[in-house]
């Protein structure tokens, strides 16, 4: 093996051995007892606020008003004390701008005071309008064109409904506050402030259809959200050794193993310790930081794994998820492994996604997607199920856009993960439900599956009325819809954004076409009817066969669904003004701030591939390609020395240096191919044009050159390939 090779392999393995009689540092007291210690939200403020203080910050709350000077005040003095209490010394201003990422300017609790003799003296202090709003560099961030680089005023502003937390790092404490991010003019430039206005919006609307249906004091409605996390975990001495990983987050060359996934006995299977005391150390910062994680296992591929949390009202979630990713990295580092979020981080075996189980609920803590004890409960059920059927079904085209990234690409419609058409699977039971209702026949079932609804007119709704669809992108499980095409290293919010945006039009659609079926009707049949309606309006995006199989995208392209084979097909939906319109109609997006987004999404999905291939390229001329010529040289010495062996067996030698031969007769040429391309594409000014260029010139050209280097891989001795192979860095953790 090379040497750097076995070095890296020798130092993971010890680290495995190390960890094998190491303990995490995880406290010893009840999860309970220090879960949110970092965290301070409504709870901590019902505690340390005088009674008026907090009253008047609920109600802000809940009705989007300012805070009192009065209340700020009191807020940012309890905020400081518990902060400083905790061995904070900066805060900050944490905000999620359209980086993907999230962004702080740390600031120390410091205040200078003169004395009339001059001298300085330090005392903590943190005002209410640092609390409330700051003030960085705007012009560094993406805006998608809104702002010259010369404007560079934005604004943060706190967001009271997520709670403050404080992070922890090394020997530092910073208080972070969550934060919308803007420009001069209201503008947004985070991913925040739209799904804030989204969750607003959502809550309007369904409040109205609610009332129609017969809940006439419900006040608000709340999105709740829980998103898995999936990702991989690698020894850090095999990533120095690979450029493409830590500059782009995936391996852009490498044979698959002999070895992957085929036993299928990673799935579930004993987590390795190293791993084990990975996941306990993150998990106790998460718990501080009060993230409610609760699952975590091995996933399909070697080395990848997953984290679920409890579901959490949807910007808390979205805040906690962005946190999670944060934290994965940071602890990953402290035990010497890389933590790769990428989506597809390694050829041959199962990508990764971010599984948003997405629902609604209303005041009363009721979840609109579960089946109550009444029959008005379950004809409620019926008509939220049926609305959001129909705002699948009327922006399929513009969720499929949400999700889109280069690396999404990847795995979107292979056989790992849900297709890049956009369907929804209800299970067998609830579709044979709905069926019933679209044609008036009543539904035979067992006691054991049926909830009775004690209306003649109405079918029966199942307990257990969904199986699971592994390739379904938008799936009912129970209770909740499953948004499963969301890729691992997404901030969730735009998709959430997108879907409340869709839903909350639905609910207006609906309200506007129940309310004249309501006059001088009975409701409970009024709204069936009104059921069956959409329910057959939205049959098409229905679908709960094999999402993978060829033959559902020529059903879809039957059906007319919108079928989007790449991002660069998916962005084109955000230029398309009747596409969008809801999303200005609501609005959740402005004209401009939608144009500026579309632009971003694009110019980021160029910059990765053009790194990809920037990257591939170096390491294809500096590291493959003088390898493949060492090993040639040798060869044809080698050649040169055995005229003593028979005939027969030089001929074996010279047709295996002939297969070496055409190894280099393959990269050379596919490495001035990429070259080419990769000039071409920066002559290209106009983003929309580049895109459509990578995707018809670089990307084939990216493949073919892979396809050279993995070739050679496999042809050239383990001493004399430098690179870490896939077989030691996915299956290093099981090596003790």
């Amino acid at each position: 093996m090379h040497q750097q090779r076995f070095l890296a392999l020798q130092k993971a393995i010890s680290k495995n051995s190390a960890h094998l009689n190491s303990t995490s540092q995880v406290p010893s007291e009840p999860i309970s007892h220090y879960f949110g210690s970092h965290s301070f939200g409504l709870g901590n403020m019902r505690e340390k606020l005088s009674k008026e203080a907090y009253q008047d910050l609920l109600w802000s709350l809940d009705h989007g008003k300012k805070l009192s000077k009065d209340t700020a005040d009191a807020i940012a003095l309890v905020v400081k004390d518990w902060s400083v209490n905790q061995g904070a010394t900066h805060f900050c201003h944490w905000f999620q701008p359209m980086t993907g990422l999230t962004a702080e300017k740390h600031d120390a609790f410091v205040s200078i005071h003169h004395s009339h003799h001059s001298e300085l003296s330090v005392i903590e202090k943190f005002t209410s309008s640092q609390l409330i709003q700051g003030e960085p560099d705007a012009s560094s961030f993406p805006n998608g064109g809104m702002r010259s680089t010369f404007e560079a005023r934005g604004y943060t502003a706190w967001d009271p409904s997520s709670p403050l937390f404080i992070l922890e790092d090394g020997n530092t404490k910073t208080l972070c506050i969550p934060c919308v991010f803007f420009g001069y003019h209201g503008q947004a430039l985070d991913m925040k402030t739209p799904l804030l206005r989204s969750t607003e919006v959502i809550s309007q609307k369904a409040c109205e259809f609610l009332k129609l249906l017969g809940d006439i004091d419900v006040k608000r409605v709340n999105c709740t959200l829980g998103a898995e996390q999936e990702y991989f975990l690698i020894d850090k001495n095999f990533i120095s050794l690979r450029p493409d990983i830590y500059m782009t987050g995936r391996s852009l060359l490498g044979a698959t193993t002999a070895r992957g996934q085929q036993f299928e006995d990673h799935y579930f299977g004993a987590i390795p310790t190293r791993v084990k005391n990975f996941m306990a150390d993150a998990e106790k910062e998460l718990f501080q930081l009060g993230i409610p994680v609760k699952t975590r296992h091995n996933e399909v591929a070697p080395s990848q794994f997953e984290l679920a949390p409890i579901f959490e009202d949807l910007n808390i979630a979205v805040d906690h998820n962005v946190l999670t990713m944060e934290t994965l990295r940071r602890v990953a580092l402290k035990h010497g492994l890389i933590c790769l979020l990428h989506e597809k981080p390694f050829a041959g075996v199962n990508g990764s996604g971010k599984h948003c189980n997405w629902s609604i609920a209303n005041d009363k803590g009721e979840n609109l997607l579960e089946p109550g004890s009444t029959p008005h409960q379950n004809l409620r059920f019926l008509a939220i199920l049926a609305v959001i059927l129909n705002a699948v079904y009327r922006h399929a085209d513009i969720l499929r856009a949400s999700i889109a990234s280069a690396g999404n690409d990847h795995r979107l419609g292979a056989n790992e993960a849900p297709p890049a058409i956009i369907s929804v699977f209800l299970g067998g039971l609830l579709d044979d439900i709905l069926e019933s209702i679209e044609h008036k026949r009543e539904l035979k079932a067992s006691a054991k599956e049926i909830i009775d609804l004690g209306i003649s007119k109405i079918p029966d709704v199942s307990k257990d009325y969904t199986d699971r669809n592994r390739t379904s992108p938008f799936a009912f499980t129970g209770n909740k819809f499953e948004f499963r095409a969301v890729g691992s290293s997404a901030n969730p919010s735009y998709p959430m954004m997108i879907l409340n945006a869709a839903v909350s039009e639905a609910f207006d659609i609906a309200s506007k076409e129940l309310k004249p079926m309501l006059v001088n009707s009975d409701r409970d049949e009024a709204i069936l009817n009104w059921v069956r309606s959409s329910i057959q309006n939205s049959k098409t995006i229905r679908f709960a066969g094999n999402g993978y199989s060829d033959d559902w995208k020529l059903e879809a392209k039957k059906r007319g669904l919108p079928i989007a084979s790449n991002s660069v097909e998916a962005f084109k939906f955000f230029g398309d003004h009747d596409r969008v319109k809801f999303l200005l109609d609501l609005k959740v997006l402005s004209k401009e701030e939608l144009e500026s987004h579309h632009h971003i999404f694009v110019e980021k999905y160029n910059k990765s591939i053009e790194l990809e291939a920037k990257v591939l390229l170096d390491m294809a001329q500096t590291i493959v390609a003088p390898q493949i010529e060492r090993h040639l040289s040798k060869k044809i010495q080698l050649l040169g020395a055995i005229s003593q062996l028979s005939a027969r067996t030089q001929e074996l030698y010279q047709a295996d240096l002939e297969k070496d031969q055409q190894l280099v007769q393959n990269l050379l040429p596919a490495i001035s191919e990429l070259t080419l391309a990769i000039q071409t594409i920066e002559n290209t000014e106009n983003i929309f044009a580049k895109a459509e260029s990578i995707m018809k010139a670089l990307k084939p050209a990216i493949d073919s050159l892979r396809d050279s280097c993995d070739q050679i891989e496999l042809r050239l001795s383990d001493e004399s390939w430098s690179i870490p192979k896939y077989r030691e860095m996915l299956l290093s953790h099981s090596l003790t």
